[in-house]
């Protein structure tokens, strides 16, 4: 594969029916996204992911799939999508979609056929056990919310296996009826001209349940199998892949890039995200330098792809019980702010009680970070939460436009309440009046994404912490690559602070800021550079090309 555009994207996601209502009928729609392209183009956006498109009897934000081959008619029609294709083509923007192919709904037919008789062509398609396993209380991902992994069917008379909720039976990747079913459905979008598809839930596709073990096997072959089958049907085709795993897991999902193993193109990188929400709660670098020390080399053409917010919400969990406490403490001190004891359900701005300083800085340190940076919709205007909604739902609110009622998202009655009051309410946040207003937070994410076009050596090349003695608080790091360096100071404490960077001078050629936020002296011999409190520099140290 010779292009690898994907290193060098930004993916902006979102969910089709909270973003743009051209009807009003209350619910985002495809026309109404198509209506928006030109506002992504201007915002910088190069890769639109979009979460499940498909349909859906929507018992959990469409992740439980009825038809893997078609557009929920909410959303409007396959022709609406190519034509969402064609046009986003136009601007240079690529689409990607959720595949979800770890399980279906228990409304597809293929789990209806399978429940209704022993014989049935689709009964093997999903995983059964005549009696109760021993295991079937373990291995919950939504724990409290979740039983069992393990339902009994009555009109099938077996146990059904279903590692996410009891109305999402789990297919059975042993199966090579499922595993070719799996690539028909990947070629019929990559036809229509999706850019690739985001893998969800990963280590569960690749498990082959065995009733009672807790630990059945995995089958990375099968990766492999998938990976090399989109490459065939078009070549730059990416995956990009949620494994919540241990680091040391993390290389077997990319496999070998240059063999006949190569597996994933793209990761996101869950341990980076909790360790920068660790730093961010102490004001202390330390955590964001031990995960950028442990990272897993990475084979030619692998990525990985960071985040500070996502559709779900903040996974703590594989911080320290000390760690995780910090974080909870700093930014979800309420029960009502958790979830399932891991996790924070916020959106950022208000974690950071709104200050555009910190917020800057945040999203400064995201995107020069070594990976392909992700945004969440509504994060580049600094949108709130809604906490009085269930689960996830409190950071899936409709996109907040203008002034207009329902925030300009629809016209009528919107498919989930917009947020209206507060500091956080559409009236005070919205694209209409930031579009107006030169210092606004979306002028400065459109900034931000102009200066990484202008530099090529972040995320696509090396990423490594300059160790220098610095003030408490203070993160230097640098980007190399064939193009040149660059190098980024950033303070994550609220007190100014100056930094010795001579013993990087001689790498300059002439060095000068690119974006900064606020004015600096200009950089002489770098003896003594000034960094404001929750301040960030970027430093154009040499180009090469």
């Amino acid at each position: 594969m010779s292009d690898r555009w994907y290193k060098k994207a930004v993916v902006y996601c979102l969910d089709i029916d909270t973003f743009a209502d051209s009807n009003g009928d209350g619910v985002g729609d495809i026309r109404g996204l198509i209506g928006r392209l030109d506002y992504l183009a201007r915002l910088g956006i190069t890769c639109l992911w979009l979460n499940p498109i498909h349909p859906s009897p929507d018992r959990d934000d469409g992740y439980d799939v009825a038809d893997f081959y078609n557009v929920d008619p909410r959303f409007g029609n396959l022709g609406d999508f190519a034509e969402l294709l064609h046009q986003a083509g136009n601007l240079g923007i690529k689409v990607i979609i959720d595949l979800v192919v770890n399980h279906t709904s228990d409304q597809h037919p293929w789990f209806q056929s399978a429940r209704s008789s022993p014989d049935s062509p689709y009964r093997d398609w999903y995983v059964w056990s005549e009696t109760a396993p021993a295991d079937r209380h373990q291995g919950m991902v939504f724990p409290g919310e979740q039983g069992e992994t393990w339902s009994y069917d009555r009109t099938a008379k077996a146990w059904y296996y279903h590692r996410f909720y009891k109305f999402q039976p789990d297919l059975n990747i042993k199966n090579p009826e499922v595993r070719a079913e799996i690539k028909k459905i990947c070629a019929f979008w990559l036809q229509l001209g999706v850019a690739g598809f985001r893998m969800d839930a990963v280590p569960f596709i690749i498990e082959e349940t065995e009733p009672g073990n807790p630990n059945s096997p995995e089958d990375f072959d099968f990766l492999s199998d998938l990976r090399q089958f989109v490459q065939w049907r078009k070549g730059d085709a990416m995956l990009l892949a949620e494994a919540n795993v241990e680091p040391a897991q993390l290389v077997r999902y990319f496999g070998d890039a240059g063999g006949s193993n190569a597996r994933l193109h793209m990761l996101f990188d869950f341990s980076l995200n909790a360790k920068l929400m660790l730093a961010l709660a102490r004001q202390d670098p330390e955590p964001i330098i031990e995960a950028l020390r442990e990272t897993p080399k990475l084979p030619v053409g692998g990525q990985w792809a960071t985040f500070l917010r996502n559709h779900d919400e903040i996974d703590l969990s594989r911080l320290t019980a000390e760690q995780r406490a910090d974080v909870f403490a700093k930014f979800g001190p309420e029960p009502e702010m958790q979830l399932y004891g891991r996790g924070i359900r916020r959106r950022l701005a208000p974690m950071l009680g709104g200050d555009r300083r910190w917020l800057e800085l945040a999203y400064s340190l995201q995107f020069t970070l070594r990976g392909t940076p992700v945004l969440r919709y509504g994060e580049e205007i600094g949108m709130g939460d809604d906490l009085s909604l269930e689960g996830r739902d409190a950071i899936r609110t409709p996109m907040q436009w203008s002034h207009l009622p329902s925030g300009g998202f629809t016209t009528g009655e919107p498919v989930r309440p917009v947020v209206s009051g507060g500091e956080y309410g559409y009236h005070r946040v919205n694209v209409t009046d930031q579009r107006q207003d030169a210092g606004s937070l979306l002028a400065w994410f459109e900034r931000m994404i102009r200066t990484l076009r202008e530099a090529p050596e972040i995320g696509a090349g090396s990423c490594t912490h300059v160790d220098v003695p610095v003030p408490r608080g203070v993160l230097v790091h640098r980007a190399d690559d064939v193009t040149g360096t660059m190098l980024f100071v950033h303070n994550l404490c609220a007190e100014d602070a100056v930094v010795d960077l001579s013993s990087v001078y001689p790498d300059a050629e002439f060095p000068n800021d690119v974006l900064t936020d606020q004015a600096y002296p200009d950089l002489d011999k770098f003896a003594a550079v000034p960094v404001a409190g929750h301040g960030y520099r970027w430093i154009r140290l040499r180009r090469c090309a």
